[in-house]
């Protein structure tokens, strides 16, 4: 008996029995549908870190004030401003592999066009605030030095600002009072989303770093040249945990620190954020899968079991078939193909479900799911080793049944 002959044997073995056939796949199908909607799900949340880190800006670090001790009074970390845009200009020239060391200011504030108002972040910046955070200027240019040294009124905009202030529409050259002070619109920012905290990156101003301490800001930032925080952006290549340890070292010797006390600063190492988030979404993933791969096991067995009675049901006709001159490889690959057919037939209709659930998951419960062609081919592939696997057993029993005794049996 050649495969096609056993496949069609194996089918018409299986249409007897319909609903038990049916009811034998479901455990398959439900475990090939989990499998491809839940790696859906995890490599979307994968991809939902990278894009975030993308729009964070890659090999970044931000340098923030922390705790300082004021007549015995322990203060709470950015209690006072500790860095300055010395420190910003002296881990530029004194640390190899920096290519951005970009001090800011921050605050919030009203901005006003026409009759409409919007609550926003202004951020003082010097021209290297970009280029740390590789945000693209769309409309219109960024900001120069020549902005710079004038401390000139020029603002740029995020997305929402512009959609808010101006509905949408082009607000390069437009006028904008910033705590009513006329700036003037030189720059669109590209969209960039929400950051890990959930906050909206385009809702912010960005102005000459003087400008914002002279004119907007300055009421809040302490003695001369203080700034917030300061945006470290390493080349590719360099070694993160070593460029934080070179600039700890450097403001420590800056800041005149002893020994034996504690750093006045912060640094947030982004690419170490970034990696533990990367690998909690690839731990999340790996357990999804293996959380629905349970189900695969569960419809092997049930296929085995079924396989078993199903053997039990037909031992006549198998001591029959032997008696005949059927071999025990011919009764072994009968009940191997009915096995498989079983497990492939649940496998596709499985591939079906698990796309439609992944789609109804992305479209009701606006969940970021990417599907690959690579995991519906190890879903099948694994439904099919699932078959072999647990219906071996069953078609070696099968294949293994004295004729006399089979035809015996009632």
């Amino acid at each position: 008996m050649n495969l096609l002959d056993t496949a069609r044997s194996a089918l018409r073995s299986l249409r007897a029995n319909k609903l038990r056939s049916a009811l034998t796949a479901l455990g398959i199908i439900i475990g090939v549908a989990a499998v491809i909607t839940m790696l859906a799900v995890g490599e979307g949340a994968k991809r939902k870190v990278a894009e975030q880190l993308k729009s964070l800006g890659s090999n970044l670090m931000i340098v923030i004030p922390g705790a300082v001790t004021s007549s015995g009074v322990r203060l709470g970390s950015g209690g006072r401003n500790t860095l300055t845009e010395n420190d910003a200009d002296a881990i530029a020239s004194e640390l190899p592999g920096v290519l951005a060391s970009a001090p800011a200011l921050r605050g919030s504030g009203q901005i006003v066009n026409g009759n409409l108002n919007w609550s926003t972040q202004i951020f003082g910046i010097t021209p290297d605030y970009l280029t740390a955070r590789e945000w693209r200027v769309v409309r219109g240019r960024g900001m120069d030095e020549a902005d710079l040294r004038g401390s000139a009124k020029v603002a740029l905009v995020g997305q929402t600002v512009a959609d808010m202030l101006f509905g949408g529409t082009d607000p390069t050259g437009q006028i904008i009072r910033v705590k009513y002070v006329p700036f003037t619109i030189v720059g669109l920012l590209e969209p960039k989303g929400q950051n890990f905290g959930g906050q909206d990156q385009d809702d912010v101003v960005l102005i000459p770093i003087g400008t914002a301490r002279g004119r907007i800001l300055g009421h809040a930032q302490g003695r001369l040249r203080t700034v917030g925080h300061i945006n470290v952006k390493m080349a590719d290549g360099v070694d993160m945990k070593t460029a934080e340890s070179q600039v700890r070292e450097l403001l420590r010797q800056r800041h005149r620190l002893q020994p034996d006390q504690d750093d006045d600063f912060n640094i947030r190492n982004l690419s170490e954020i970034v990696a533990a988030e990367q690998a909690a979404s690839q731990v999340l993933s790996s357990l999804l899968a293996a959380v629905a791969s349970i189900s695969l096991l569960v419809g092997g067995i049930g296929i085995m079991n079924i396989m078993l009675v199903s053997v039990t049901e037909r031992t006549r006709e198998i001591g029959l078939r032997l008696a005949v001159g059927a071999r025990q490889r011919d009764i072994l690959t009968q009940f191997l193909a009915e096995a498989v057919i079983l497990s492939l037939v649940g496998a596709l209709t499985g591939v079906a479900l698990g796309i439609a659930g992944t789609q109804a998951l992305a479209h009701f419960a606006d969940w970021q799911v990417v599907m690959q062609a690579d995991a519906i081919l190890i879903s099948v592939i694994s439904a099919s080793v699932v078959g072999v696997f647990f219906g071996w057993y069953p078609a070696r029993k099968a294949a293994r049944l004295a004729p006399i005794e089979a035809l015996r049996y009632e």
